[in-house]
C-alpha cells in the first residue's frame, strides 16, 4: 500500500472534514459545509494575486455523472460561506441524493490534487480508495447507490485561480477506482480502537469495555448518530435524530445579529471563535468597541447538552443489544465545544439518579474520518489479498 493513494472524508453537516495519504504523506483539510453560486459580474478582481488566498477562493466546476446540473459554477468552502446567497444545510439532508455532497466532496478532493502538482493546469490524479460517511438510517438504504456514484471520473475545473495565467483555469480529473461507505459513529470506534498505520487495535480498554457494551453518540451539525458496539462490532444503532448544534448556532447568530448588531458570514465563523475559547467569545460591530458575547452562547450550549444526555438516556434505555452498556463515549465536533455544559448537566443527571459517565476522547472531532481512513486501507489490504490469490491460482 505504500505506493497508493488513499483520500478519506468526512461528509459532515458543519464540515466536509478529510485525510489523503499520498505514498503515504499525510495532509489534512477542513472546509465548512457550504456552498454558493458564482456570478461574475459580481466578482471583485484583485489588484495583485499575492492577495488571494486560494483556499478562500475556490470557485469550481465539475463535470460528473453523479452531478444533475453541470453547467453551474460555485463557491464552496470558506468562500462560499462569504456570500449573501450561501447555502447551508438542512435538517433531514439525504446527502446521496443531493449534487452539493458531490460538489463538495470533488472540489475538496480536487483541491489537494492542486496543491500536491501545483506546477500543473492539467491535472490527472487516482485515487485507490475513497472511503465517505453517511448517517446510520441513510447508510443501510443508500450505500450501494452512493458508491456507484462516486466511483469512476469527474472532471473538476477551478476558476480564478491565483499565480495561474490567464484564463486563470484549472482542470482536475479525478479517477475514482475503488469506494468504501462507512456509517458514522462506527467510523468513529475504529478511529479510535486501531492504528492507522498497522490497522491493529491500539486500545485494548476500550475494546474489553465492548464486551458488555460500549455506546457512541455522534453529535454532529444536524443529527445525533448512536452506535452501540458489542464484542468489538457494531449491533445496534438510531436513526440520526434531528437534533445538532446548527440550530443553537442559528439562534445565537440571530441574537447577536439583533442585540449587537454583528452579522456572522456563517455558522463556521461562530464555530471557529467558540473553538478558541471563552477569552475569544466578543465580536467587533465597530472598530476599537468589543461586546461580549458569552451570554448568547453558554445558555445555548447548556440547552444542546442537556438534550444530548437525553437521546443518551433513551437510546440506552429503549436498546436490548446494549443494556448495561460498559461506556459511554461523546464523539464530534459539536460534543467537543460543549465538553463543559455537557459534564455539568451530567452532574445534575446523577443526582436524578440516572448517572451517565461520559468519556471524552482525545481528536474527538477526528475519530470519523480517522475511521474512514482505517476503513480505506483495510479495503485495499483486502483487494490486495483476493488478487494475490488468484494470481498463485493462475499461476499454478
Amino acid at each position: 500500500m505504500n505506493n497508493q493513494h488513499f483520500l478519506a472524508v468526512d461528509i459532515g453537516n458543519s464540515w466536509y472534514k478529510a485525510i489523503a495519504s499520498d505514498s503515504g504523506m499525510i495532509n489534512e483539510y477542513q472546509i465548512p459545509n457550504a456552498l454558493a453560486l458564482f456570478d461574475e459580474e459580481y466578482y471583485e478582481k484583485p489588484y495583485d494575486d499575492e492577495d488571494i488566498n486560494f483556499e478562500e477562493n475556490l470557485i469550481i466546476e465539475i463535470k460528473s455523472h453523479a452531478i444533475v446540473d453541470k453547467r453551474e459554477v460555485y463557491y464552496i468552502g470558506k468562500s462560499a460561506a462569504k456570500q449573501r446567497d450561501v447555502s447551508l444545510t438542512a435538517i433531514n439532508n439525504q446527502k446521496v441524493d443531493e449534487d452539493r455532497t458531490y460538489i463538495l466532496l470533488f472540489g475538496l478532493a480536487a483541491y489537494h490534487a492542486v496543491l500536491v502538482n501545483q506546477e500543473e493546469t492539467e491535472i490527472n490524479y487516482h485515487i485507490d480508495q475513497l472511503a465517505a460517511s453517511l448517517p446510520t438510517t441513510q447508510y443501510k438504504e443508500k450505500k450501494d447507490l452512493f458508491k456507484k456514484r462516486l466511483i469512476g471520473t469527474h472532471t473538476v475545473i477551478f476558476h480564478k485561480v491565483p499565480g495561474v495565467e490567464e484564463p486563470k483555469e484549472v482542470t482536475v480529473k479525478l479517477h475514482v477506482h475503488d469506494v468504501v461507505i462507512g456509517a458514522e459513529g462506527a467510523c468513529a470506534y475504529l478511529g479510535l480502537t486501531r492504528d492507522q498505520d498497522t490497522l491493529g487495535i491500539r486500545d485494548d480498554s476500550i475494546v474489553k469495555d465492548s464486551l458488555k457494551g460500549v455506546i457512541i453518540g455522534d453529535l454532529g451539525g444536524d443529527t445525533v448518530d448512536f452506535v452501540g458496539i458489542k464484542n468489538n462490532k457494531p449491533v445496534a444503532s438510531v436513526e440520526g435524530e434531528p437534533f445538532g448544534i446548527n440550530q443553537f448556532l442559528d439562534l445565537i447568530i440571530q441574537k447577536v445579529n439583533k442585540n449587537e448588531l454583528y452579522r456572522f458570514d456563517s455558522r463556521s465563523e461562530l464555530e471557529e471563535k467558540l473553538a478558541k475559547g471563552q477569552s475569544e467569545w466578543y465580536v467587533e460591530p465597530f472598530a476599537g468597541v468589543k461586546k461580549d458575547i458569552s451570554k448568547y452562547i453558554i445558555p445555548q450550549l447548556r440547552a444542546m447538552a442537556i438534550k444530548y444526555l437525553e437521546y443518551f438516556d433513551r437510546v440506552r434505555s429503549s436498546s436490548t443489544e446494549i443494556k448495561g452498556a460498559a461506556r459511554y463515549i461523546a464523539v464530534g465536533g459539536a460534543a467537543k465545544l460543549a465538553k463543559k455544559q455537557i459534564q455539568q448537566a451530567a452532574v445534575k443527571w446523577a443526582e436524578r439518579g440516572r448517572p451517565i459517565q461520559l468519556f471524552f476522547p482525545e481528536d474527538m472531532e477526528k475519530l470519523n474520518v480517522l475511521g474512514l481512513m482505517i476503513l480505506a486501507k483495510m479495503n485495499q489490504l483486502k483487494k490486495d489479498q483476493v488478487s494475490a490469490i488468484d494470481y498463485e491460482t493462475v499461476k499454478v
